[in-house]
């Protein structure tokens, strides 16, 4: 089974839709609950596992703490909501290192109170397989702007936040030790320090800007993927207008890897994906520019199914390949992303 099998699996057997308050269970960014009938709570949870998704050796403690709220605020920013509280499930080694530990520590709450959210509560445990840390974010909504996976419509355009593909190449740089060139420090740091669009999924959500929203953890194929079929329709993406930075296809170069695939599977990025009316592009640029941020029209929502990538071909010919589910999968891929 890949992961998006063992999710659904999981969710068949949840009886979810039978919970009095429930709004929205499993297959989007949070769980949805209802607060008090004008607004909602938003809860998610994710984890970090020393081996899997970092290396202790390459990733500062400080950076890593920082990056277990990032990660995990995302979430609720996907949705336009504000994160409120935290709890931490932490798991160490016998023996561990003191100092490392302070840092971590510094960073996660360096992160809290970047992000306004307050850590409440926990749990402490021995871990004899090496570092674990989870976090559950609690956020807040108003209920009608809340913003699903499910809304995307056929004619409607789709957009990203920023660059891709940059953590794919950044952790692929710290694996081979590869330093000294000037642009790769932002690659490197998308993978260390990821900063997640909190704000501009807020302001998305409160101007009624957007259809369906969520974050890019996964890789844009695979995520992309995941909200087409929530929202029961297709996507076609268009390969010359997928951003990225200049340095990336020289990064791919010196690592002997795809820059192509970093973009379209690398996963980690933490943007914003959304979808919106083809009118609303000139106040989602506006928006993006008062974010600091440089959105990019990548395709377009259609009927159908699947996610397709419009490329072309060397000879000038257009070329059309089907890349749904191709980002990130835990059980398919290599650890350590």
């Amino acid at each position: 089974m890949n992961e998006r099998q063992i999710i659904e699996y999981i969710a068949a057997l949840s009886g979810q839709d039978t919970t009095a308050g429930l709004i929205r269970g499993i297959g989007d960014d949070c769980a949805v609950i209802d607060k008090d009938g004008h607004h909602v709570w938003l809860l998610t949870m994710d984890t970090l596992i020393e081996g899997v998704h970092f290396d202790g050796g390459l990733h500062p403690p400080d950076k890593l703490g920082r990056k277990a709220v990032s990660v995990n605020v995302s979430d609720i920013g996907a949705m336009g909501g504000r994160p409120l509280f935290v709890l931490l499930s932490l798991g160490m080694p016998a023996g561990f290192d003191e100092s490392w530990f302070r840092a971590f520590a510094k960073g996660l709450a360096d992160g809290c109170r970047e992000y306004g959210c307050l850590l409440i509560g926990g749990d402490t445990v021995a871990s004899p397989q090496g570092f674990t840390c989870t976090l559950t974010v609690i956020g807040e909504a108003e209920a009608q702007r809340v913003v699903y996976r499910s809304g995307a419509r056929p004619g409607d355009t789709i957009w990203v936040s920023g660059p891709l593909g940059g953590a794919a190449a950044g952790l692929e740089l710290l694996r081979r030790g590869i330093d000294g060139h000037d642009d790769f420090a932002a690659f490197r740091e998308q993978h260390l320090n990821p900063t997640a669009r909190v704000e501009l999924g807020r302001r998305l959500a409160a101007g009624g800007l957007v259809h369906a929203m969520m974050d890019l953890s996964d890789g844009l194929a695979t995520d992309l993927a995941h909200l087409c079929k929530q929202s029961g329709v297709g996507a076609r993406i268009a390969a010359k207008d997928l951003p990225c930075r200049e340095a990336l296809a020289t990064a791919a170069r010196l690592t002997g890897s795809d820059w192509r695939q970093w973009v379209i599977g690398g996963g980690e990025d933490y943007e914003l994906l959304f979808t919106a009316d083809p009118v609303q592009g000139s106040s989602l640029l506006a928006l993006g520019d008062c974010c600091g941020l440089r959105l990019a029209q990548v395709g377009a929502v259609v009927e159908g199914a699947g996610v397709t990538l419009v490329g072309q071909r060397s000879d000038g010919s257009s070329e059309e390949v089907a890349i749904a589910y191709q980002g990130y999968d835990h059980f398919r891929d290599k650890p350590g992303g």
